[in-house]
C-alpha cells in the first residue's frame, strides 16, 4: 500500500533528531511488511474516525489515517505533541 505524507508531516520529520529519522526509517520498512507487528505499537486514537497512532520509541510517535488505497501520515514527532496535533 502507498504512503503519503502530509507537509506537517514532512516539517516534523525533517526537524527530528538524525538518530530518530534512522529509527523512523527502520520502523517505517516494518510498518510496511506488517502494521500489526508489536514494536510499531499501533492503536486507534481515541476521538478520531479514522487516525491512529504508532510508536517509534517511547517517546517518539506518528499519526496516520487508512484509507482505500493508502496510508496517510498526519504528524511524527515527541508523544505529547502528536497527540495534541494529531
Amino acid at each position: 500500500m502507498k504512503i503519503v505524507r502530509t507537509d506537517s508531516f514532512k516539517k516534523d520529520y525533517q526537524q527530528l533528531p538524525s538518530h530518530v529519522q534512522k529509527i523512523f526509517e527502520n520502523k517505517l520498512r516494518i510498518f510496511i511488511q506488517n502494521i500489526n507487528h508489536p514494536s510499531l505499537r499501533v492503536k486507534k486514537m481515541q476521538g478520531h474516525e479514522n487516525r491512529w497512532e504508532g510508536s517509534i520509541t517511547m517517546f517518539y510517535r506518528f499519526t496516520f489515517e487508512m484509507h482505500e488505497d493508502h496510508y496517510l501520515f498526519r504528524r511524527i514527532g515527541p508523544h505529547d505533541d502528536v497527540l495534541r496535533k494529531p
